[in-house]
């Protein structure tokens, strides 16, 4: 029975800590976007990155 005293305070102060942590992540926008970082692993790019010409020097590029 003592540690029901110990226990039901323990999880209280735990339920308001995580949700304090939730409201925190939804204020900061944590959650705006959930399909977005998805998809855009997806994405290909399509266009290849341009090479720099070797032949050029620092002062010919511009």
């Amino acid at each position: 029975m003592e540690s029901v005293f110990l226990l039901i305070p323990v999880s209280v102060v735990l339920v308001f800590g995580i949700a304090f942590a939730f409201w925190r992540s939804v204020r900061g926008g944590q959650f705006d976007d959930l399909e977005g970082p998805g998809f855009r692993v997806l994405m290909d790019d399509d266009q290849p990155r341009k090479k720099e010409d070797p032949d050029l020097s620092d002062e010919q590029k511009g």
